[in-house]
């Protein structure tokens, strides 16, 4: 599989996901969807005039903000952006 880009932003109880093509985004659900913390999100959305698509990710208790970075850098495909969401 390709290398794929990530971009996160926090944002009180959530964290905004931007993912570089939906193909991706799907990709990156399926993977944390097997994460006993990951179960829900909010629906995907594409940005207009871009490949990318976003969706929020709500922050447990099982699952921190550091938690969930270390989820995301496990991935091997995931390239962890520096920039916001």
């Amino acid at each position: 599989m390709r290398p794929f880009r990530v971009w996160i932003r926090p944002s009180g109880d959530f964290c905004h996901v931007r993912v570089d093509c939906k193909l991706n985004a799907q990709r990156l659900l399926d993977d944390l969807s097997q994460s006993f913390v990951f179960r829900t999100f909010d629906p995907m959305t594409e940005d207009e005039g871009s490949t990318c698509c976003n969706f929020l990710v709500p922050y447990n208790p099982p699952l921190s903000r550091s938690s969930f970075v270390k989820l995301l850098t496990a991935i091997p495909d995931v390239r962890l952006m520096a920039e916001p969401a």
